[in-house]
């Protein structure tokens, strides 16, 4: 049986609704436009009247198109103008025994042809089919907020699902200018079940007054090139629909990680849903406003701080790719550097490393040539620590295991002048170990950059239990003279991004274990549904599987959460010897 779509009914006219009632009309289909009371109804008239004037403001669409778009929309409040529909997608609010009430009256209403799709974002498709007499025309249709914009729409069909039902949906997606997505009925499907996980870890981090609300954002918004930060855009969705969703799918999937942060209900409870309330994890100027508006929790500007140390002579030991970057960044700013290898042979060749950098920088605009130069006289090479003795800073860049870390720190505690600062770039290990070994806690810290270092604004600073304020003063000052964005966290596996963004990756890879959608998939699903710069796969291939692995594990240790233990595939694939894009084979094969 084929089914013909030429006329859609979209039943409520929230944000979601609105946006997929445009997307529908702008491509032609005749759309029946449904609220339950001449108020809402006129809130969703004014959702597509005030898009579709953006739009032409934008030059994306002309006005004779605008007015062709709205006058293809007939906004009613009854249900009975849906007797020939062909297609009905329902957005209303995320309840079951509302959607299942509903689902029942259109049963009774539409032609026997007529496909039903709900936009749930997290229910069960199947709990709802079944209120109807055709649960094989049943599908999820779950479109991206917001509408018009997002090209992806994940396609959930049920055990019973009839095949024709399936491809005529995916067809229709697909001539709304949409990338659809075949998947089966599992809470969150793909791209919720991965983001709120993420979302949810994030909110507990805030909750546990870990990092502040802004570092966590800038973290990830400039460590990973987020187009928001999680705590920013759990406001934007809106906390009451956040746990909402992350309820539904704890309760399917029992999954710990999926279980609401406590704070959501406390926020919700006391009228704190966002923006569209006017206060979330933010304040806004006014309800459905995105200008943010300083409150309690705003930091300070902060003046003048009375006992920061000028740190104008750097040390760092180690001489790979990080070291390198960090180094020309440093003698950049104006600083002295000394970098120290373990043989001749290594310090010239971060030398070169570092000139060969500058002077492509050079070539493509971004630094000028005596600026080069200065830059590079300002870098001294030594294979001796104790060519560390008059710095202020000593920055450790070597392998990242303990044992090593940990007996630099005691040569570095005795070769530096009373009072540098001692510092590593771990991105895993506990800082506190390298601070014990010194007879100076109190003035070591973690300095994380991210790589490149040269191109990456982020920098997180991690402060053990021992380090002292006027360390972690200096060295925030220190980094902003970098021109770098630092976040301060405390001394925890993975810090803010790595702990945010593994789990994450992990979850993803566990996805494609349980055959419930293909890497492929996936990564179209967080690109285009979520606007993230690359998918988990293409990440974790670029990364390196056994990096990815070896973070996940250290993250396993220290929270024992057994959604944190390492994927059985990630494992397989690094014994196997396939780590990604430097071997030519991870989760995809690379030519060359």
């Amino acid at each position: 049986m084929t089914h013909e779509i030429s006329t859609v009914g979209v039943i409520g006219l929230g944000t979601m609704g609105a946006g997929i009632a445009e997307v529908i009309a702008r491509s032609g289909y005749r759309v029946i436009a449904i609220e339950m009371t001449e108020h809402t109804l006129a809130n969703g008239r004014a959702h597509v009247e005030g898009s579709t004037s953006r739009a032409l403001k934008r030059g994306k669409l002309t006005e004779e198109d605008r007015d062709a778009l709205l006058g293809r929309i007939t906004f009613t409040t009854h249900l009975g103008d849906l007797s020939q529909a062909d297609l009905v997608i329902e957005a209303i609010p995320e309840r079951l025994e509302l959607k299942r009430e509903l689902f029942g009256k259109l049963d009774d209403i539409t032609p026997a042809h007529a496909v039903l799709a709900s936009n749930t974002s997290s229910l069960s498709v199947t709990d709802i089919s079944v209120a109807t007499k055709r649960p094989a025309q049943v599908v999820g249709l779950h479109f991206f907020n917001p509408a018009p914009v997002q090209a992806f729409v994940e396609v959930v069909r049920t055990v019973i699902s009839d095949d024709s039902v399936i491809e005529s949906v995916v067809a229709f997606a697909e001539s709304l200018g949409k990338k659809p997505v075949v998947i089966g009925d599992k809470a969150g499907f793909i791209a919720n079940a991965l983001l709120f996980g993420y979302l949810n870890h994030a909110v507990s981090m805030f909750e546990q007054k870990y990092a502040s609300r802004e570092d966590i954002d800038d973290a990830m918004r400039l460590g990973c090139g987020y187009p928001m930060g999680p705590l920013a855009l759990v406001d934007l969705i809106g906390l009451d629909t956040s746990y909402e969703i992350l309820d539904t799918m704890y309760k399917q999937g029992r999954d710990r990680l999926h279980a609401p942060s406590p704070i959501l209900k406390q926020m919700v409870t006391a009228g704190l849903r966002g923006r569209k309330s006017g206060r979330g994890f933010y304040t806004y100027e006014a309800p459905n406003s995105p200008v943010v508006v300083p409150d309690a929790l705003t930091p300070v500007e902060a003046g003048e701080v009375a006992g920061v140390r000028s740190l104008a002579s750097v040390g760092l030991v180690g001489t790979g790719t990080m070291a390198a970057g960090i180094a020309e960044v440093i003698a950049k700013a104006g600083k002295q550097v000394v970098i120290v290898g373990r043989t001749d042979a290594s310090a010239k060749r971060v030398r070169a490393t570092i000139e060969n950098s500058t002077a492509k920088a050079v070539d493509k605009g971004k630094l000028e040539a005596d600026e080069r130069d200065a830059a590079l006289a300002r870098i001294s090479i030594s294979t001796q620590l104790s060519a560390l003795a008059g710095c202020d800073l000593v920055i450790e860049c070597i392998i990242e295991e303990a044992e090593p870390k940990i007996a630099l720190f005691r040569e570095l505690d005795t070769v530096c002048r009373t009072g540098a600062i001692l510092a590593t770039t771990t991105s895993s290990l506990p800082v506190v170990d390298l601070a014990a070994a010194t007879s100076r806690p109190g003035d070591v810290l973690g300095i994380h950059f991210f790589n490149p270092a040269q191109v990456m604004k982020l920098v997180e600073i991690i402060t053990t239990v021992a380090t002292r304020s006027q360390t972690l003063d200096s060295v925030t000052a220190f980094v902003e003279e970098l021109d770098k964005h630092p976040v301060v966290c405390g001394d925890r596996a993975g810090f803010i991004v790595n702990a945010l963004l593994f789990p994450y990756l992990n979850d993803a890879i566990r996805m494609v274990e349980v055959n419930y959608a293909s890497t492929d998939d996936i990564d179209l699903a967080m690109k285009r549904g979520c606007g993230l710069p690359m998918g988990p796969f293409e990440l974790l291939d670029t990364v390196g599987l056994d990096v990815a692995l070896e973070i996940q594990r250290t993250l396993y240790l220290e929270f024992r959460e057994p959604g944190f233990a390492p994927a059985p595939r990630l494992e397989h694939l690094v014994t196997a010897g396939y780590l990604g894009r430097k071997t030519g084979r991870g989760f995809r094969i690379y030519e060359g």
